[in-house]
Order: structure tokens, then sequence, then C-alpha cells
């Protein structure tokens, strides 16, 4: 009988997985299309034009690049927050067959995208600043070397620090995470959702002021950002191949800055 209990639990475990996994993909799949559209309208000629003409920001270009972010940042985050939700559904579940884990996780998701929501205020507010300073375009691609160097070097150096370190720790170790931050209930997940978000900003901060390197607004450089830092919180050797792209953004930025200070002499 209680072999059969246990059965009958994990097949609702794996059913809990899939409609979760599926739910938060879809998620992803939407957020993605909406940023592979927005890519594509800024690629067009006339509007890129438009974009790298520097005029001054009105309130509609600000609401603009803040949507922009939002949903940028829910296409590269949710999915590297899918091993956190999973395992939360499947805790919540193993206390009692009868407990249902889509309250805490819905409740995870959301904390977690106000989270990503607030960040992405104030990096839209950053990319204004940046481009009324003249370091970018209003895309958001650097438009001094001196800039871009400064930001390669930074988030290169950041790969190596403790701050880093502890974060990602957390964000690596859903088990760990939930053990000392477990909340019940639905208000209980949107509140380790809030706490996870913000591990996630502490880790991820650095790599995504990149984006004023190559453009918030291109593709392939987003894509390659969301690749890199799921690797990094997903795989085993995340952590080793994080060092590696920090020595290497290390080394670019100081060549990208030392001969932009060398053609300014």
């Amino acid at each position: 009988m209680s072999s059969e209990r246990t059965t009958a639990l994990e097949i609702i475990i794996q059913r809990d997985r899939f409609v979760l996994l599926a739910g938060l993909l879809g998620i992803s799949a939407i957020a993605w299309a909406y940023t592979i559209s927005m890519s594509g309208d800024a690629g067009h000629a006339g509007h890129a034009a438009m974009l790298a003409q520097p005029r001054a920001w009105s309130g509609t270009d600000l609401a603009l690049t803040f949507g922009m972010w939002t949903v940028m940042m829910l296409a590269m985050m949710l999915p590297t927050a899918a091993p956190m939700v999973l395992t939360l559904a499947k805790i919540s579940r193993g206390q009692s067959a009868s407990t249902d884990p889509v309250a805490p996780a819905s409740g995870f998701v959301l904390g977690y995208a106000l989270v990503m929501t607030a960040f992405s205020a104030v990096a839209a507010c950053a990319q204004w600043g940046l481009h009324q300073a003249s370091w970018t375009t209003m895309a958001g691609e650097s438009t001094s070397r001196i800039f871009a160097g400064a930001v390669l070097l930074g988030a290169g150096a950041f790969q190596f620090s403790r701050l880093k370190e502890a974060c990602l720790h957390r964000c690596r170790s859903p088990l760990w995470f939930l053990m000392t931050h477990w909340q019940p209930g639905a208000v209980g997940g949107i509140k380790m959702g809030i706490a996870h978000g913000r591990f996630c900003i502490g880790c991820c901060w650095a790599l995504m002021a990149l984006m004023f390197v190559g453009g918030s607004m291109n593709l392939l450089w987003t894509a390659g950002l969301a690749v890199f830092m799921l690797v990094e919180k997903a795989l085993p050797a995340g952590r080793t191949l994080g060092r590696i792209a920090g020595a290497g953004l290390v080394v670019w930025g100081a060549g990208v800055l030392g001969t932009a200070l060398l053609a300014a002499l």
C-alpha cells in the first residue's frame, strides 16, 4: 500500500512539473517572440536611422524602452529560474498529495517577475541617461570606446567578486535556497520569488550592463547573454565557464579601453 501511494505521488509530481515547465516555457516563448519582433523592427533602415539620431527623449520613448526592457528581462531570466520553480513545486506537493503546488509556484513567478520589472525601470532610466550623455545611441549601443571598454572590464572583474559568488551560489542551489527561505502559500511564493529575483539581479547585473555595449535591441547580443547566464546557473561547469568568460571580458575591455585612451592622446 505504501509503495502504491509513493508511485501515485511520483506521477502527480511529474504532472505538476510538466504543467509548470510548459507554462514557464510558454511565457518565455511569448517574451522571446516579442523581443525578436522588436529587434526586427529596429533593424529596418529607417527605424535604425531614427534611433541613431541625437534627440531628446519623450515620455513615450521612456515608456517604450521600459516595456522593451521588461519583456527582454522576462525572456532572458525566466528560463534560468525554471529549476527553482520546479523544485518548489516538488517540495510543496511532497508535503501532502492534496497540496496544490500551483499557487506557491505561480506566486514565486509573480514575485520574480516584479523584481525583473523593477530592474527594467532602472535599466530604461540608465539607457535614457547614457543617451543624453552621448555615450550610447537611442537603441542602447555604445558610441564611446572608453565607455564600452570600461563596461567590459567592469563586467569581467565582477565575475571574480565575492558578491557574484554569493548570489550565484543561491541561484545554482534551489534546494538550499528553499530550505533557508521557505514560506508557504501563494503569498509565501511571492516573497520567495522576490528574494530569489534579488539574488539573480545581484548575480547578473554586470552582465546585463553589457547590453549597453552591443545594444539593448541587438538580438544576437541578447540571445548570447541569455544562453551564457543559463549555462552559468544550470550546468555543473557553469562557475568555471563564468570565470573563463570573466577573464576574456577583462582582456577585451582592457584592450578596447587602452586603444581608446591611446587614440585620445
